[in-house]
């Protein structure tokens, strides 16, 4: 099935049960099952198989899932078995914990630059990278080929970035400003507004 068919839905699916077997594998454990899978992501084992089943055939009735074999073949189908380098763009708290984080590290990312108007943050150091200037952010991206972006300024900027962005061939945004980007069709779009998440769970609150 192509990636065009697969409900988006899906696709948001496999990245937690690419999470839960690595955890898995990390436990020495050699295989799962679907309703074992249902017990620790809160997904119905029916849900596991038809989603999996979208890409092929994985498990055999009786004896289940080989944990390492399904790895390789969800990283392969989200293209997590490479690496891709991304660009951040903002040098905030969020932008410099970004930076520092190690939890990229084999899981198919890799900051590769760090951008900022700040002239007083351009040519410092966070983490392991030097803070380069956002006059230059087209030609760089466009010269270093890197297709995701990761956008931590302020929201009244971020429309403005996403926008440079994608003239240096940016085609992934994750977006931490809290406001909704206007991009073109072939670029894709994830948001990560924690007061989002916040207001959907107090619904749910006495």
């Amino acid at each position: 099935m192509s990636s065009r068919t697969v409900p988006d839905i899906v696709i948001g699916r496999l990245p937690q049960y690419l999470r839960t077997l690595q955890r898995m594998a990390d436990e020495n454990r050699i295989i799962t099952s679907s309703q074992e899978l249902a017990e620790r992501l809160g997904i119905s084992a029916a849900q596991i198989r038809k989603d999996l089943s979208l890409f092929g055939e994985f498990g055999k009735q009786g004896t289940g899932y080989d944990i390492h074999f399904l790895i390789e073949k969800l990283r392969s189908i989200l293209k997590v078995d490479r690496v891709w380098d991304i660009v951040v763009v903002g040098v905030g708290d969020i932008g410099s914990a970004i930076a520092r984080y190690q939890g990229f590290t084999n899981r198919g990312f890799r900051v590769a630059m760090l951008f900022d108007k700040d002239p007083v943050k351009i040519g410092t150091q966070v983490g392991n990278f030097i803070v380069q200037d956002s006059r230059n952010l087209v030609e760089a991206v466009q010269r270093a080929g890197i297709k995701i972006g990761m956008i931590t300024v302020p929201s009244s900027e971020a429309q403005s970035v996403a926008e440079q962005l994608i003239k240096g061939g940016v085609r992934a945004i994750l977006n931490y400003a809290p406001i909704s980007l206007n991009v073109p069709p072939y670029v894709r779009v994830q948001y990560i507004d924690p007061v989002i998440h916040l207001q959907r769970m107090t619904y749910y609150l006495d």
